[in-house]
C-alpha cells in the first residue's frame, strides 16, 4: 500500500501538495460519540502554520480548517473524517527556475528516480507543507487521549550547540508557546533566538532537537516483536520532513554505560530510574514516556550551492522563496501529532489483547 497511511485501527491519511489547491486528510477508525473542539484544533493548527513564529518562513497561510466528514452537531460520527485545508499564499513563479535543477539535501532527485515525474513548486508531496494534515489527526487523536489522562508535551531542547540541561520535570510546558523558539527553558530562549537569527542573516539554516515528554501512559501499550511502541514512534517521528534521528530514554548515550549503570531498579511502586525511556521491551511500563527527535539544517539556502540539472550538467544554484532557517520552532505541533496518532493507535489496540 502507498505510504499515505499511518495506524492499524486509528489510521489517518493524508493528500495533497505544496502548491497544489489545498492539502487534507481522512482519519478513519476514531471512535463515535467524542465531542470534537474544533476551536482546540485550529490552535494546533495556528502553532505549525506559516508565519507562526517571527524566526520562521515568510510565507502566510490562514491554515482555516474544513471538517467535510464525520462529524455531526459536534459529535463524531464513527465514520471516517474527512477535512482539507486550502494553499493561499502558494508563490509557485518562486520555484521556475527549479524546474530542471535538483536542489541539494531535497527529494527532488530521488523522487524523480521512483516516479518519473516530479511536482517543482515547493517539493510538491514531499514539501514539510503536508504536515498540517498531520497536525489536524493528532489534533483530534489528542482528544481521545484527554479522556484516559493521557499527555503529551514537545519543546525545542537544543538548536545547533546550545543544549537545555534543565530536567524535563522542572520545566513548565505552557511557556513553550509563549516564545517564538518553542523552548521550555526560558534561560535559553535568548541565545536560541539569536542563533537562528545569526544563520538567517548569513543565509544559512541550522538544525535541532525536540524532546517530547508523555505522562499518564498506561502500562501495556506497544506489541513485543515488529509493532514495538518505540518503534512505531521512531517511525512516525522519521517520517517527519527533515527528521534525521530518534533516541528513547539514554539513547545513544547508553553505549558508554554498563548494564549496572544503564537498568532501571524495580522498586514495588515502579521504577527507581527512568533510563528506559517509559518502555521495556517495546511496552510502556507505566513511567512517563521520553524521545528526542533531531532536525537537520533546512535544505534550502541562499548560498550558492553546487548541483545538477535533468540533463546532467553542472549547475551553481542560488534558491529563491521563503524558508525557515531553522525548522524546530515550527515542527513541535508536529512531533506531539505524530505521537497523539500512535498512542491512540496503541490503546485501540490493546484493548484486543486479551479477554
Amino acid at each position: 500500500m502507498p505510504g499515505n497511511t499511518i495506524g492499524q485501527l486509528f489510521r489517518l491519511t493524508t493528500f495533497g501538495e505544496s502548491h497544489g489547491a489545498g492539502i487534507g486528510g481522512v482519519v478513519d477508525g476514531c471512535p463515535a460519540g467524542l465531542r470534537i473542539d474544533l476551536e482546540a484544533i485550529q490552535n494546533e493548527l495556528d502553532r505549525r502554520r506559516p508565519g507562526s513564529t517571527t524566526l520562521g518562513t515568510a510565507r502566510r497561510e490562514d491554515d482555516r480548517l474544513e471538517i467535510l466528514s464525520g462529524v455531526f452537531d459536534g459529535i463524531t460520527l464513527g465514520t471516517p473524517i474527512a477535512f482539507a485545508i486550502r494553499n493561499t499564499d502558494a508563490r509557485s513563479t518562486d520555484y521556475d527556475a527549479l524546474k530542471e535543477v535538483y536542489r541539494p539535501g531535497h527529494a527532488d532527485k530521488t523522487w524523480e528516480a521512483k516516479y518519473g515525474i516530479r511536482d517543482h513548486r515547493g517539493g510538491g508531496r514531499s514539501s514539510a507543507r503536508e504536515t498540517a494534515a498531520r497536525v489536524v489527526g493528532g489534533a483530534i487523536a489528542r482528544q481521545v487521549l484527554n479522556g484516559s489522562g493521557v499527555r503529551v508535551h514537545a519543546h525545542v531542547s537544543q538548536v545547533g550547540s546550545i543544549r537545555s540541561s534543565c530536567p524535563l520535570v522542572e520545566l513548565d510546558f505552557t511557556s513553550t508557546w509563549s516564545n517564538p523558539v518553542r523552548t521550555a527553558d526560558p534561560a535559553l530562549v535568548g541565545p536560541m533566538a539569536e542563533l537562528i537569527e545569526e544563520v538567517r542573516a548569513d543565509g544559512d539554516s541550522i538544525g535541532g532537537r525536540i524532546t517530547c515528554l508523555i505522562t499518564g501512559a498506561p502500562a501495556g501499550l506497544g506489541e513485543p516483536v515488529f509493532d514495538k511502541l518505540h518503534a512505531d514512534l521512531g517511525k512516525a517521528m522519521l517520517s517527519i520532513n527533515a527528521v534525521k534521528g530518534f533516541a528513547i530514554g539514554n539513547g545513544f548515550d547508553s553505549i558508554a554505560l554498563r548494564g549496572s549503570e544503564n537498568n532501571d531498579p524495580i522498586t514495588p511502586v515502579g521504577n527507581r530510574t527512568n533510563r528506559a525511556g517509559g518502555i521495556q521491551g517495546g511496552i510502556s511500563n507505566g513511567e512517563d514516556i521520553v524521545f528526542d527527535v533531531a532536525f537537520k539544517p533546512v535544505s534550502t539556502i541562499a548560498k550558492a550551492q553546487d548541483t545538477v540539472d535533468r540533463a546532467g550538467n553542472t549547475v551553481v544554484l542560488e534558491a529563491a522563496g521563503r524558508h525557515d532557517p531553522c525548522v524546530v520552532p515550527r515542527a513541535v505541533p508536529i512531533v506531539e501529532a505524530m505521537t497523539c496518532l500512535v498512542l491512540v493507535d496503541h490503546m485501540i489496540r490493546q484493548r484486543t489483547a486479551r479477554l
